[in-house]
């Protein structure tokens, strides 16, 4: 009896990706791969709403306060800075080095909800929270049904 195994290409680009990953971590290529200190890295954020204000917030491990730059210009957020490569070990001694280090650079377009005079940014255990109020005309209200006597 033949069995048809259904094809799932994602699936299969993801262990041709994990195969050529793990060919290039062998000794031999190690010394042709571009330090991670040179790669472009982007921070991950999440962005959410709640009733009152949006939320940002930006893993920025192991980062100074100095060395982030948070900035609003034209209704536009923009969060820059950079993460300083660890000299602890040298780098002909690492054996995996997969973090990222050197500039970066997000930029993200704000609502005309937002009021721009009141954003605070607090950087905390890592976590880059930037708080963006609402406008009061911005948020929503509630209206109340007045029930008729049907008069």
């Amino acid at each position: 009896m033949t069995t048809l195994a259904r094809w799932d290409p994602v699936n299969t680009l993801a262990k041709f990706q994990d195969e050529v990953t793990r060919l290039f971590d062998e000794p031999l290529f190690r010394g042709f791969r571009t330090p991670t200190s040179l790669t472009v890295w982007t921070p991950p954020v999440d962005i959410f709403e709640t009733e009152h204000e949006l939320v940002l917030k930006a893993e920025l491990p192991e980062m100074e306060e100095k060395d982030i730059d948070v900035r609003v210009e034209n209704n536009t957020l923009t969060l820059s800075g950079e993460r300083k490569y660890e000299k602890e070990f040298k780098e002909e001694n690492a054996l995996r080095t997969e973090r990222y280090y050197g500039n970066f650079s997000r930029t993200f377009t704000l609502p005309n909800t937002v009021k721009l005079e009141a954003i605070k940014a607090e950087y905390k255990n890592g976590v880059l929270t930037v708080k963006l109020p609402k406008r009061e005309e911005a948020k929503a209200k509630q209206i109340k049904i007045a029930i008729g006597n049907g008069k």
